[in-house]
């Protein structure tokens, strides 16, 4: 079993914790990532785009001239696609971008995650985490002392509004619990600084 420091807030080392080998020490399996990381980032997406069709646009209603007889090519409408104002050839309507991603893939690409950081050393125990005023001033100094630099993903056992509010100033640190990490927020950051209360939680559900 892989096995990694255990820290405090001041960055001092206080212990070691051994990692699961069913989550932390898999062999990572890129593929499986990419297509969750793909599916998350298209998710994202909102897909508001909306054009108008002819029979969308205002005005039209009236034939703008006679049929025959005016030496003009023939017109319906002045909404129609080749005029000025007139509406768009197969407009672009909302969409929903979800992809579906099989469970046992999600699963894998998240033990893949985890074991990616384990094997980069990227990850970061800490005996407890407790901010008492929630400053930002306070995560910038225990973040400091761990000597973290760069974007941080900080995983506690439950929600933690000091915690919210300390990293909302701070670019890069993203406060998260178990039940809500995905994949690419682990593959993005740094460093994955996670409290023993959160790592057997973690351990407890993806096992």
């Amino acid at each position: 079993m892989p096995k990694v420091d255990v820290y405090n807030l001041e960055g001092k080392q206080v212990g070691q914790v051994e990692l699961s080998d069913a989550i932390f020490g898999i062999e990572p399996n890129a593929p499986a990532m990419h297509q969750v990381i793909v599916a998350h980032l298209a998710k994202r997406r909102q897909g508001t785009q909306s054009a108008l069709t002819r029979s969308e646009v205002s005005g039209g209603g009236k034939k703008p001239w006679r049929q025959k007889g005016t030496g003009h090519a023939r017109q319906g409408s002045t909404r129609s696609p080749q005029w000025r104002h007139g509406g768009m050839v197969f407009a672009v309507k909302p969409r929903d971008y979800t992809q579906k991603v099989n469970k046992k893939v999600r699963r894998l690409a998240m033990k893949s995650a985890f074991s990616t950081k384990a094997l980069g050393q990227d990850i970061i125990v800490l005996d407890s985490l407790s901010l008492a005023e929630g400053k930002t001033r306070e995560l910038k100094t225990m973040l400091g002392a761990l000597n973290i630099t760069g974007k941080a993903l900080v995983v506690t056992g439950g929600i933690d509004e000091n915690l919210r509010r300390a990293a909302a100033n701070l670019d890069g640190v993203k406060p998260a619990i178990p039940g809500i990490l995905n994949v690419y927020d682990i593959i993005n950051c740094n460093k994955l600084v996670i409290t023993a209360d959160a790592l057997k939680t973690v351990e407890e559900v993806y096992v």
